[in-house]
C-alpha cells in the first residue's frame, strides 16, 4: 500500500470513529460510503464530517422523501414509468455523470411534487451506489421543461423550492451544471425563486436554453439529438434497476440522523 492510499484509509477510519462517537448522526459506516464522501470533499476530514451531518440530517427531516422508499409502491411505479429522473448511459466529455430531469412529464393533478422528488432521490441514491467513480467527478443535470404548464409551477412553492435546492447541496456529489432546456419565455420569473436559495457557485452553473443542450455526450437520448437510449428506454432500464434493489432501499432507510 502506497502512502497516499494509507493516508486515505486512515482518514476513513477517523470518520468511522467519529461516527461511533456521534451516534446521533447515524450514518452509514461502510468503507465505500465514507470514502465516497471523503473523496467528494477533496479528502478534507473536517469538511467531510460537516457534509455527513448535513446529509443525514436532511434524510431525517425530509421524511416525505426518504421514508418508505419502496420502488414497488404504485405512486413510485407510475413516476418511474414516466421517467422523471433519468441517468444517461456513460459520461460527458469531462467524464461527469449526466442526468436528465423531466420537470413536466408528470401530471400535477395526479402526482404530488414530493413524490416526484422522492422518486428522483431514489434513482440518485442507486446511481451513487452503482457508479461512484463517475458521480464523484460531479453531476451534470439537464432539466427538460418540455410540456411545462402552470400547474407544474404552482406545485413548487418557495418552501419546496428551498428544500429542493438545499438537497442538491447536501448530497456528496456536486452539480457541475444545471441546464434548463425547452424553457418557455417566462421561465426566468420562475427560476428567480430558485436563484434566491442557491449559493453564488451554484447560480454560476445555471444555464437556460430555448432548445438543445450544451452538454457534449454521445449517449444523450435521441430526444436531445444524441445517439443513446430514448427517454422511454432509459425509464424502463431504471425502473427495473430499482425493482432489483428493494433490499438496498430497506438498508438505506436505516441511516438518518436522530433528531432531538
Amino acid at each position: 500500500m502506497n502512502n497516499l492510499a494509507k493516508d486515505q484509509e486512515e482518514k476513513v477510519l477517523e470518520l468511522r470513529e467519529w461516527l461511533d462517537a456521534n451516534p446521533e448522526v447515524n450514518g452509514c459506516k461502510t468503507y465505500e460510503s465514507l470514502y465516497f464522501f471523503l473523496r467528494t470533499c477533496k479528502y478534507d476530514v473536517e469538511r467531510t464530517k460537516r457534509k455527513l451531518q448535513v446529509f443525514y440530517r436532511m434524510r431525517a427531516e425530509r421524511s416525505e422523501w426518504f421514508d418508505n422508499c419502496d420502488p414497488l409502491l404504485p405512486e413510485i411505479q407510475e413516476l418511474l414509468q414516466l421517467g422523471v429522473f433519468l441517468p444517461v448511459d456513460g459520461v460527458d466529455e469531462h467524464q461527469r455523470k449526466v442526468v436528465i430531469i423531466r420537470t413536466a412529464i408528470h401530471d400535477p393533478k395526479r402526482h404530488t411534487q414530493n413524490n416526484v422528488f422522492k422518486t428522483s432521490k431514489m434513482v440518485l441514491d442507486l446511481l451513487l451506489k452503482l457508479e461512484p467513480e463517475n458521480c464523484a467527478r460531479g453531476i451534470v443535470a439537464i432539466m427538460d421543461m418540455h410540456g411545462v404548464q402552470l400547474g407544474h409551477a404552482l406545485q413548487l412553492n418557495p418552501k419546496l423550492i428551498k428544500r429542493s435546492v438545499e438537497s442538491w447541496s447536501a448530497y456528496p456529489c456536486q452539480p457541475k451544471l444545471l441546464e434548463f432546456t425547452n424553457a418557455p419565455r417566462h421561465v426566468n420569473i420562475f427560476l428567480n425563486t430558485f436563484r434566491v436559495f442557491m449559493t453564488a457557485k451554484i447560480r454560476s452553473r445555471l444555464v437556460v436554453r430555448r432548445s438543445g443542450t450544451t452538454v457534449v455526450c454521445k449517449q444523450l437520448p435521441r430526444e436531445l439529438d444524441g445517439q443513446g437510449a430514448s427517454y422511454k428506454e432509459l425509464a424502463m432500464k431504471w425502473r427495473k434497476l430499482l425493482e432489483a434493489h428493494v433490499d438496498f432501499y430497506v438498508e438505506q432507510g436505516k441511516y438518518k440522523s436522530i433528531l432531538k
